[in-house]
Protein backbone atom coordinates (compact mmCIF):
# COMPACT_ATOMS: atom_id res chain seq x y z
CA UNK A 1 0.00 0.00 0.00
CA UNK A 2 1.82 3.69 -0.97
CA UNK A 3 2.78 6.01 1.75
CA UNK A 4 0.39 8.91 2.37
CA UNK A 5 2.52 11.87 1.23
CA UNK A 6 2.71 14.73 3.95
CA UNK A 7 1.52 16.99 1.71
CA UNK A 8 -1.84 15.68 0.74
CA UNK A 9 -4.58 17.59 2.56
CA UNK A 10 -6.50 15.07 5.37
CA UNK A 11 -9.36 15.48 3.89
CA UNK A 12 -8.51 13.82 0.61
CA UNK A 13 -6.10 11.44 2.13
CA UNK A 14 -8.63 10.04 4.84
CA UNK A 15 -11.18 9.58 2.13
CA UNK A 16 -10.20 6.13 0.53
CA UNK A 17 -10.33 2.51 1.48
CA UNK A 18 -7.58 1.48 3.69
CA UNK A 19 -6.77 -1.52 5.94
CA UNK A 20 -4.00 -2.92 8.33
CA UNK A 21 -3.54 -6.86 9.53
CA UNK A 22 -2.86 -6.71 12.74
CA UNK A 23 -3.36 -9.93 13.43
CA UNK A 24 0.33 -10.70 15.23
CA UNK A 25 -0.39 -7.44 17.51
CA UNK A 26 -3.65 -8.99 18.67
CA UNK A 27 -2.51 -12.34 19.62
CA UNK A 28 0.16 -11.17 21.78
CA UNK A 29 -2.33 -8.47 23.10
CA UNK A 30 -4.60 -11.42 24.17
CA UNK A 31 -1.74 -13.45 25.57
CA UNK A 32 -0.48 -10.40 28.03
CA UNK A 33 -4.31 -9.22 28.89
CA UNK A 34 -6.14 -12.09 29.45
CA UNK A 35 -3.62 -13.54 31.63
CA UNK A 36 -3.49 -10.97 33.85
CA UNK A 37 -7.33 -11.80 35.10
CA UNK A 38 -8.00 -13.32 38.57
CA UNK A 39 -11.16 -13.44 40.46
CA UNK A 40 -12.00 -13.89 44.21
CA UNK A 41 -14.97 -16.14 45.62
CA UNK A 42 -16.30 -15.46 49.31
CA UNK A 43 -14.05 -17.59 50.93
CA UNK A 44 -10.44 -18.17 50.01
CA UNK A 45 -10.79 -19.11 46.66
CA UNK A 46 -9.50 -17.76 43.71
CA UNK A 47 -9.33 -18.50 40.14
CA UNK A 48 -6.99 -17.39 37.25
CA UNK A 49 -6.69 -17.11 33.70
CA UNK A 50 -3.00 -18.76 33.55
CA UNK A 51 -2.48 -19.07 29.84
CA UNK A 52 -3.74 -17.60 26.43
CA UNK A 53 -3.26 -21.14 24.87
CA UNK A 54 -4.45 -19.90 20.79
CA UNK A 55 -6.21 -17.06 18.94
CA UNK A 56 -7.50 -18.00 16.02
CA UNK A 57 -8.56 -16.01 13.40
CA UNK A 58 -8.03 -12.74 11.56
CA UNK A 59 -7.76 -9.01 12.91
CA UNK A 60 -7.84 -5.32 10.88
CA UNK A 61 -8.53 -1.83 11.13
CA UNK A 62 -10.17 -0.17 8.64
CA UNK A 63 -10.71 3.03 7.41
CA UNK A 64 -13.52 4.55 4.99
CA UNK A 65 -14.10 8.18 4.40
CA UNK A 66 -12.32 8.91 7.60
CA UNK A 67 -13.87 6.54 9.62
CA UNK A 68 -11.99 3.93 11.27
CA UNK A 69 -13.17 0.02 11.76
CA UNK A 70 -12.44 -2.69 13.07
CA UNK A 71 -12.92 -5.98 11.91
CA UNK A 72 -12.07 -8.71 13.88
CA UNK A 73 -13.82 -12.44 14.37
CA UNK A 74 -11.24 -14.82 16.62
CA UNK A 75 -11.41 -18.20 18.54
CA UNK A 76 -9.70 -17.80 21.87
CA UNK A 77 -8.51 -21.05 24.05
CA UNK A 78 -7.13 -20.54 27.53
CA UNK A 79 -6.53 -22.32 30.52
CA UNK A 80 -7.79 -21.69 34.08
CA UNK A 81 -6.85 -22.49 37.45
CA UNK A 82 -7.32 -21.85 40.80
CA UNK A 83 -7.29 -22.86 44.37
CA UNK A 84 -10.42 -24.52 46.01
CA UNK A 85 -11.99 -24.12 49.55
CA UNK A 86 -9.90 -27.12 50.65
CA UNK A 87 -6.50 -26.06 49.24
CA UNK A 88 -6.85 -28.33 46.14
CA UNK A 89 -5.19 -26.81 43.27
CA UNK A 90 -7.89 -27.12 40.11
CA UNK A 91 -6.91 -26.41 36.62
CA UNK A 92 -9.55 -26.62 33.52
CA UNK A 93 -9.84 -25.55 30.03
CA UNK A 94 -11.64 -22.45 28.34
CA UNK A 95 -12.75 -21.79 24.72
CA UNK A 96 -14.37 -18.75 23.45
CA UNK A 97 -15.49 -19.58 20.14
CA UNK A 98 -16.41 -16.04 18.97
CA UNK A 99 -14.71 -12.50 20.20
CA UNK A 100 -15.54 -10.23 17.57
CA UNK A 101 -16.41 -6.59 16.26
CA UNK A 102 -20.09 -8.09 15.90
CA UNK A 103 -20.85 -9.48 19.46
CA UNK A 104 -18.59 -7.35 21.22
CA UNK A 105 -19.38 -3.78 19.70
CA UNK A 106 -22.71 -4.45 18.28
CA UNK A 107 -23.88 -6.67 20.34
CA UNK A 108 -25.86 -9.09 17.85
CA UNK A 109 -25.15 -12.14 19.97
CA UNK A 110 -24.03 -13.36 23.32
CA UNK A 111 -20.87 -14.68 24.12
CA UNK A 112 -20.49 -18.55 23.98
CA UNK A 113 -18.13 -20.59 26.81
CA UNK A 114 -17.09 -23.71 25.97
CA UNK A 115 -15.93 -25.53 29.96
CA UNK A 116 -13.56 -27.95 30.73
CA UNK A 117 -12.43 -29.35 34.18
CA UNK A 118 -9.54 -31.54 33.65
CA UNK A 119 -8.80 -31.76 37.79
CA UNK A 120 -10.81 -34.61 39.11
CA UNK A 121 -14.38 -34.33 40.61
CA UNK A 122 -14.73 -33.12 44.12
CA UNK A 123 -17.32 -31.21 45.99
CA UNK A 124 -14.41 -28.35 46.69
CA UNK A 125 -13.34 -28.92 42.94
CA UNK A 126 -16.83 -28.72 42.10
CA UNK A 127 -17.45 -25.66 43.76
CA UNK A 128 -15.15 -23.93 41.91
CA UNK A 129 -15.92 -24.84 38.59
CA UNK A 130 -19.17 -23.13 39.35
CA UNK A 131 -17.02 -20.16 40.65
CA UNK A 132 -15.10 -20.01 37.44
CA UNK A 133 -18.32 -20.18 34.81
CA UNK A 134 -19.55 -17.56 37.09
CA UNK A 135 -17.16 -14.92 37.55
CA UNK A 136 -14.51 -15.24 34.74
CA UNK A 137 -16.78 -14.61 31.76
CA UNK A 138 -17.42 -10.82 33.61
CA UNK A 139 -14.12 -10.05 33.53
CA UNK A 140 -13.39 -11.66 30.19
CA UNK A 141 -16.17 -9.80 28.63
CA UNK A 142 -14.40 -6.44 30.36
CA UNK A 143 -11.42 -7.28 29.04
CA UNK A 144 -12.81 -7.87 25.39
CA UNK A 145 -14.54 -4.66 25.35
CA UNK A 146 -11.02 -2.86 25.82
CA UNK A 147 -9.66 -4.68 22.46
CA UNK A 148 -11.19 -1.89 20.08
CA UNK A 149 -9.74 0.80 21.62
CA UNK A 150 -6.47 -0.65 22.05
CA UNK A 151 -6.51 -1.38 18.37
CA UNK A 152 -7.50 1.87 17.31
CA UNK A 153 -4.94 3.42 19.69
CA UNK A 154 -2.18 1.80 18.79
CA UNK A 155 -2.34 1.53 15.03
CA UNK A 156 -5.25 3.91 14.52
CA UNK A 157 -2.64 6.73 13.73
CA UNK A 158 -0.36 4.11 10.46
CA UNK A 159 -4.65 5.05 8.96
CA UNK A 160 -5.50 8.44 9.01
CA UNK A 161 -3.97 11.30 8.43
CA UNK A 162 -5.44 14.31 10.45
CA UNK A 163 -7.02 14.45 14.51
CA UNK A 164 -8.17 11.99 16.77
CA UNK A 165 -9.96 9.25 15.04
CA UNK A 166 -13.07 8.15 16.20
CA UNK A 167 -13.83 5.17 18.14
CA UNK A 168 -17.23 4.98 17.37
CA UNK A 169 -17.01 5.41 13.17
CA UNK A 170 -17.80 8.90 13.12
CA UNK A 171 -15.31 11.48 11.08
CA UNK A 172 -12.62 12.68 12.25
CA UNK A 173 -12.70 16.38 13.06
CA UNK A 174 -11.81 18.69 9.97
CA UNK A 175 -8.35 20.30 9.76
CA UNK A 176 -10.64 24.05 9.95
CA UNK A 177 -13.55 24.09 12.19
CA UNK A 178 -16.57 24.46 10.77
CA UNK A 179 -17.72 27.52 12.65
CA UNK A 180 -14.52 29.40 11.54
CA UNK A 181 -14.69 30.73 8.06
CA UNK A 182 -10.73 31.22 6.47
CA UNK A 183 -9.74 34.86 5.50
CA UNK A 184 -9.45 35.33 1.75
CA UNK A 185 -5.32 35.54 2.25
CA UNK A 186 -5.93 32.18 4.19
CA UNK A 187 -7.82 30.39 1.38
CA UNK A 188 -5.51 31.31 -1.20
CA UNK A 189 -2.88 29.43 0.55
CA UNK A 190 -4.83 26.89 2.19
CA UNK A 191 -3.69 23.70 0.36
CA UNK A 192 -6.55 21.65 -2.21
CA UNK A 193 -7.36 18.24 -3.26
CA UNK A 194 -4.63 16.95 -5.99
CA UNK A 195 -6.65 16.92 -8.88
CA UNK A 196 -6.46 13.62 -10.12
CA UNK A 197 -5.02 13.43 -13.90
CA UNK A 198 -7.17 10.78 -16.92
CA UNK A 199 -5.67 8.01 -17.35
CA UNK A 200 -5.70 6.89 -20.94
CA UNK A 201 -4.38 3.48 -20.67
CA UNK A 202 -4.99 1.43 -17.04
CA UNK A 203 -3.64 -1.73 -17.16
CA UNK A 204 -6.12 -4.47 -14.93
CA UNK A 205 -6.79 -7.25 -13.31
CA UNK A 206 -9.85 -9.28 -11.94
CA UNK A 207 -10.36 -9.89 -8.50
CA UNK A 208 -12.83 -12.19 -7.17
CA UNK A 209 -14.40 -13.04 -3.92
CA UNK A 210 -17.03 -15.18 -2.49
CA UNK A 211 -18.62 -16.50 0.77
CA UNK A 212 -21.61 -19.01 2.11
CA UNK A 213 -24.34 -17.37 4.03
CA UNK A 214 -27.02 -18.63 5.75
CA UNK A 215 -29.97 -17.00 3.55
CA UNK A 216 -31.82 -17.53 0.61
CA UNK A 217 -30.64 -16.15 -2.65
CA UNK A 218 -34.41 -14.09 -2.33
CA UNK A 219 -33.31 -12.74 0.62
CA UNK A 220 -29.19 -11.60 -0.41
CA UNK A 221 -30.23 -9.97 -3.12
CA UNK A 222 -32.36 -7.56 -1.92
CA UNK A 223 -30.15 -6.91 0.84
CA UNK A 224 -27.53 -5.69 -1.72
CA UNK A 225 -29.88 -4.14 -4.16
CA UNK A 226 -32.23 -2.40 -2.06
CA UNK A 227 -31.58 1.03 -1.10
CA UNK A 228 -33.35 0.71 2.43
CA UNK A 229 -31.24 -2.23 3.42
CA UNK A 230 -28.31 -1.88 2.33
CA UNK A 231 -27.46 0.27 5.15
CA UNK A 232 -28.23 -2.03 7.66
CA UNK A 233 -24.42 -4.41 6.38
CA UNK A 234 -23.00 -1.07 5.68
CA UNK A 235 -23.28 1.14 8.36
CA UNK A 236 -23.73 4.32 5.94
CA UNK A 237 -25.99 6.04 3.65
CA UNK A 238 -27.05 4.33 0.58
CA UNK A 239 -28.85 4.87 -2.81
CA UNK A 240 -29.93 2.42 -4.93
CA UNK A 241 -32.79 2.25 -7.55
CA UNK A 242 -31.82 -1.33 -8.53
CA UNK A 243 -32.49 -0.98 -11.98
CA UNK A 244 -30.41 -1.09 -14.92
CA UNK A 245 -29.01 2.32 -15.85
CA UNK A 246 -29.21 3.63 -12.89
CA UNK A 247 -26.86 5.61 -10.83
CA UNK A 248 -25.90 3.83 -7.17
CA UNK A 249 -23.75 4.63 -3.78
CA UNK A 250 -22.47 2.73 -1.75
CA UNK A 251 -20.17 3.51 1.85
CA UNK A 252 -21.70 7.48 2.31
CA UNK A 253 -20.30 7.58 -1.84
CA UNK A 254 -16.94 5.52 -1.33
CA UNK A 255 -18.26 3.50 -4.00
CA UNK A 256 -20.36 4.38 -7.04
CA UNK A 257 -21.31 3.62 -10.22
CA UNK A 258 -24.59 2.14 -12.61
CA UNK A 259 -26.21 -0.99 -12.39
CA UNK A 260 -26.01 -2.42 -15.92
CA UNK A 261 -28.32 -5.36 -15.82
CA UNK A 262 -30.35 -7.52 -12.81
CA UNK A 263 -31.33 -11.03 -12.79
CA UNK A 264 -33.64 -11.10 -9.32
CA UNK A 265 -32.11 -13.75 -6.85
CA UNK A 266 -29.38 -14.42 -9.28
CA UNK A 267 -27.22 -12.32 -10.93
CA UNK A 268 -26.17 -8.14 -10.99
CA UNK A 269 -24.19 -6.31 -12.40
CA UNK A 270 -22.74 -2.70 -12.26
CA UNK A 271 -19.98 -0.37 -13.14
CA UNK A 272 -18.04 0.41 -9.87
CA UNK A 273 -15.31 3.11 -9.32
CA UNK A 274 -13.92 4.09 -6.04
CA UNK A 275 -14.37 7.88 -4.46
CA UNK A 276 -10.34 7.77 -3.82
CA UNK A 277 -7.04 9.94 -5.36
CA UNK A 278 -5.38 6.11 -5.69
CA UNK A 279 -8.37 5.33 -8.18
CA UNK A 280 -7.73 6.07 -11.94
CA UNK A 281 -9.68 9.56 -12.55
CA UNK A 282 -12.92 8.50 -14.88
CA UNK A 283 -11.56 4.64 -14.58
CA UNK A 284 -14.78 2.34 -14.25
CA UNK A 285 -14.33 -1.37 -13.19
CA UNK A 286 -17.38 -3.85 -13.58
CA UNK A 287 -18.60 -5.65 -10.54
CA UNK A 288 -20.35 -8.79 -11.31
CA UNK A 289 -22.38 -10.60 -7.81
CA UNK A 290 -23.42 -14.16 -8.67
CA UNK A 291 -25.40 -15.89 -5.88
CA UNK A 292 -25.89 -19.72 -6.06
CA UNK A 293 -28.56 -20.91 -3.45
CA UNK A 294 -27.64 -24.34 -2.02
CA UNK A 295 -29.74 -26.70 0.38
CA UNK A 296 -28.54 -24.64 3.64
CA UNK A 297 -26.59 -21.54 2.18
CA UNK A 298 -25.80 -19.42 -0.86
CA UNK A 299 -22.89 -18.65 -1.86
CA UNK A 300 -22.12 -14.77 -3.61
CA UNK A 301 -19.54 -14.38 -5.42
CA UNK A 302 -18.52 -10.67 -6.27
CA UNK A 303 -16.39 -10.53 -9.44
CA UNK A 304 -14.50 -7.24 -10.01
CA UNK A 305 -12.90 -6.94 -13.42
CA UNK A 306 -11.11 -3.95 -14.44
CA UNK A 307 -8.99 -3.68 -10.87
CA UNK A 308 -5.79 -1.49 -11.88
CA UNK A 309 -2.20 -3.40 -11.40
CA UNK A 310 -0.88 -2.57 -7.90
CA UNK A 311 -4.27 -2.34 -6.18
CA UNK A 312 -5.41 -5.88 -6.30
CA UNK A 313 -4.35 -6.74 -2.52
CA UNK A 314 -6.26 -3.86 -1.45
CA UNK A 315 -9.42 -4.18 -3.36
CA UNK A 316 -9.39 -8.02 -2.35
CA UNK A 317 -8.94 -6.72 1.37
CA UNK A 318 -11.69 -4.53 0.80
CA UNK A 319 -13.99 -6.36 -0.66
CA UNK A 320 -13.65 -9.40 2.11
CA UNK A 321 -13.89 -6.61 4.75
CA UNK A 322 -16.65 -4.20 3.99
CA UNK A 323 -18.87 -6.72 1.74
CA UNK A 324 -18.04 -9.75 3.40
CA UNK A 325 -17.35 -8.66 6.51
CA UNK A 326 -20.60 -6.81 6.80
CA UNK A 327 -22.86 -8.88 5.40
CA UNK A 328 -21.39 -11.19 8.20
CA UNK A 329 -21.78 -8.34 10.78
CA UNK A 330 -26.12 -8.27 10.65
CA UNK A 331 -25.96 -12.64 11.51
CA UNK A 332 -26.33 -14.34 8.86
CA UNK A 333 -22.74 -15.98 9.10
CA UNK A 334 -20.41 -17.06 6.21
CA UNK A 335 -17.30 -19.23 5.79
CA UNK A 336 -14.91 -17.61 3.57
Amino acid sequence: MAAILPSMPASTANWHWKNKTVTPWAKSWFERELATISIKGDGDEVVSVTKVVDVDGDVELGQRKSKLITIYDCKVELKWAGTASDGTDVEGKLVIPEVSHEVTLDGLSDYAYEWTLTTESSPAVDALFQLAKARLPVALETKFAEFPTAIIDTHGKDLTVSAEPSRQGSPAPSALSNSVKPSASASASTPKPAVKKPASAVNTATVTVDANFMASADDLFDLLTSEQRIPAWTRAPAQSAAKPDTEYSLFGGGVKGKFISLSPSKEFVQSWALSSPTWPADHVATLTTTLDQGSDSTKVTWRLEGVPLGMEEEITRNLQGYYVHGLKSIGLGSEL
